[in-house]
């Protein structure tokens, strides 16, 4: 394959340059000026490819569904026996990932829709769908945790997934909010304390 055929075209340069632009300033602090300036692009090839910004943050969303999808997919933690180490060890992936500046291991979505909810509901609902698919990637193996350790909850696995992006959504604002990853990380920690009190897994499994 040619070099030229490996090149990124420019709407994924404009996608790959929302990813680290908006979670650098937010959604609304980001013009198209600047988006178009980190992607090496011009103003014309922008609306070539988008009508509006707020297209483009829907494409956005979605490009980081794609990104984040590939990303989770091919974690180590898919390969653990155990349905519950399974569970954890996702957890032990996210607080991995908590490297570098704050724009950079916070959540492309988590940031869009705080402040587009009210405003630009495409928007809102890309953000929606591409963090509840993500959750929904963990209820197998929370229904085989669940039946492993002989649990008749009165809450779902889905509830439970979703929760666990509730807490990490939160982690990013107060890592935001610090200025750090420390207490994300710590939120984190205390995610997997309550998973394993919850299935009655003991302090030693998988490390924390």
């Amino acid at each position: 394959m040619s070099k030229s055929a490996l090149k990124p075209d420019a709407r994924t340069k404009l996608l790959n340059a929302a990813l680290s632009v908006i979670r650098t300033k937010g959604y609304s602090a980001t013009t198209v000026d600047e988006l178009c300036a980190a992607a090496g692009v011009t103003k014309g090839a922008f609306f070539h490819h988008f009508k509006s910004k707020d297209e483009l943050g829907v494409a956005a969303a979605n490009h980081w569904s794609e990104t984040t999808g590939a990303l989770f997919a091919g974690a180590p933690y898919h390969k653990l026996a155990a349905p519950l180490d399974r569970v954890l060890g996702y957890l032990e992936f996210r607080k991995a990932l908590l490297k570098g500046g704050v724009p950079d291991f916070t959540c492309l979505v988590g940031t869009m829709v705080q402040e587009t909810y009210e405003t630009a509901p495409t928007i809102r609902d890309a953000c929606a769908s591409s963090i509840t698919s993500h959750a929904a990637t963990l209820e197998a193996d929370i229904e085989a945790a669940i039946s492993e350790s002989n649990l008749t909850p009165d809450w779902t696995a889905k509830s439970l997934a979703l929760h666990f992006q509730a807490v990490i959504q939160g982690a990013f604002i107060l890592a935001k909010a610090t200025g750090g990853a420390d207490i994300a990380a710590d939120s984190i920690d205390h995610l997997c304390r309550y998973i394993r009190m919850l299935f009655g897994a003991g302090a030693e499994r998988n490390g924390v």
